[in-house]
């Protein structure tokens, strides 16, 4: 009876353990970028060049699925909790995609599917996506670099890279991806500025 009962004291033992550990459990949490949704497209006039984006590339690091912090130039760390709710590269390919058709300046802009029956390949990498903890207050780096291809001549006629930094306002994730946010949409802005145009790279 007496190892009966030290039995059971063990196994309640176990249960509070168990249970305590339950209770201490962390689960990610998902965050996702977002920047407004450009004007809807004009009406184009004689256009008649056709653009295909390709999926946008980046460094390794970037697409693991966590948030990057950085709290020197060489030293790169992740987020164990806090974890991207999609591919980055996914998002800024679209992004990229709706603010070239919504410029107006080509007849249809696509995601790049192999097809030949375009006129030119628009192919980009997204450097830098990361909060920096050095230097004074927390900020974050965009980093966005991006080319313009003819399919006919496999000539360049157009390249543009932009970085921008934002500083957090609070001190916490969400507010990292806020400024993240702010952050992205400045850079694919000018990334875009001027945007590149049927008319123009005809020329090259």
């Amino acid at each position: 009876m007496k190892k009966y009962r030290i039995t059971i004291c063990f196994a309640l033992a176990a249960l509070i353990v168990l249970a305590g550990c339950g209770g201490a459990a962390k689960y990610p949490n998902y965050y996702t970028l977002n920047v407004p949704s450009p004007p809807d497209p004009p009406a184009p006039e004689g256009v008649r060049t056709c653009l295909a984006v390709r999926e946008f590339r980046s460094p390794s690091y970037l697409h693991r699925g966590a948030i990057v912090y950085k709290t020197s130039p060489e030293q790169i760390g992740f987020y164990n909790y806090q974890r991207w709710a999609g591919d980055p590269r996914d998002f800024v390919t679209n992004a990229v995609t709706e603010r070239l058709r919504a410029s107006g300046n080509f007849a249809q802009v696509r995601s790049y599917d192999g097809r030949s029956d375009i006129d030119y390949v628009f192919s980009g990498r997204l450097e830098k996506l990361e909060e920096l903890d050095y230097g004074g207050a927390i900020k974050v780096e965009v980093a966005i670099s991006a080319q313009m291809t003819s399919l006919a001549t496999g000539s360049t006629v157009w390249t543009n890279e932009v970085s921008e930094v934002g500083t957090v306002g609070k001190r916490d994730v969400p507010g990292v991806v806020a400024e993240m946010n702010a952050t992205m949409g400045r850079a694919i802005e000018k990334l875009l500025t001027p945007a590149p145009a049927a008319s123009a790279v005809q020329k090259n």
